[in-house]
């Protein structure tokens, strides 16, 4: 990578290594060491381990001084929404972390830089080389801009079919229907990406894709929720119509 690139990075992300190489190791996935024939260390993987803990410490500590009256399993969902792989790769795609990552030949031709798991995995190593490089202080600030912040959009990608469910029963008419058919399925079985979309009354609303039909199916949840609350005001009580 460039010194340009990397320079453009710690910019985006307001932090200036003092050892740039563990930058360079926080982006180096798996595929691209193993191509080179590095040391296993040269990966992320280890990285990632250090900054999930502290992601962990972080977003910990934030839920329970900005919750205190929350009980512990609530604020262990809490936390569990926060720093679930959508959400971090979501994080992740904020920065633009898909285009610095050293990716093997396969995995960069088959759209490993957009891959949930992969920019969520490289988040956390990316958190992990700040620690390393800087301390808590500036892991944490890093951590308190790009995760703990719009809590409410973040909650919702932890489990949004289970939330548009309760949207359902609890502001439309009874019998209200919520599908997920598959729009399009392609790619090898060991590499699937399925495109499915959310109907509602047999209405189509939010669309989503992924390696799995269940992480395509929260994406068009999610999508759907954001719908229904900018366009049709279910936070007002309205319901759904059957048409949209």
């Amino acid at each position: 990578m460039s010194d340009d690139r990397f320079l453009r990075l710690q910019e985006t992300i307001g932090y200036t290594f003092n050892n740039i190489k563990l930058l360079q190791n926080a982006l180096t996935h798996s595929s691209y060491a193993n191509e080179k024939r590095w040391n296993y260390e040269a990966n992320n993987e280890r990285l990632e381990f250090l900054g999930d803990a502290v992601l962990e410490i972080v977003s910990s500590e934030f839920i329970f001084r900005e919750n205190p009256r929350m009980v512990e399993g609530k604020m262990t969902t809490l936390r569990a929404s926060l720093v679930c792989e959508m959400s971090l790769s979501a994080s992740a795609r904020e920065i633009r972390l898909g285009e610095y990552l050293y990716l093997g030949k396969g995995e960069r031709q088959t759209g490993g830089a957009e891959r949930d798991s992969i920019l969520s995995d490289a988040f956390e190593a990316l958190i992990g080389a700040i620690y390393l490089d800087g301390g808590f202080d500036p892991a944490s600030r890093f951590i308190t801009r790009y995760v703990l912040s719009d809590i409410e959009s973040r909650q919702l990608f932890y489990d949004s079919k289970t939330i548009l469910q309760e949207m359902v029963q609890g502001q439309m008419h009874e019998g209200t229907d919520i599908a997920y058919p598959i729009e399009r399925e392609e790619g090898p079985d060991h590499n699937k990406h399925f495109e499915v979309c959310c109907q509602i009354n047999g209405v189509r609303y939010g669309t989503g894709g992924g390696r799995t039909k269940k992480a395509a199916e929260q994406r068009a949840a999610y999508e759907t929720i954001r719908i229904l609350r900018e366009n049709v005001g279910m936070n007002g009580g309205e319901h759904v119509s059957k048409e949209h």
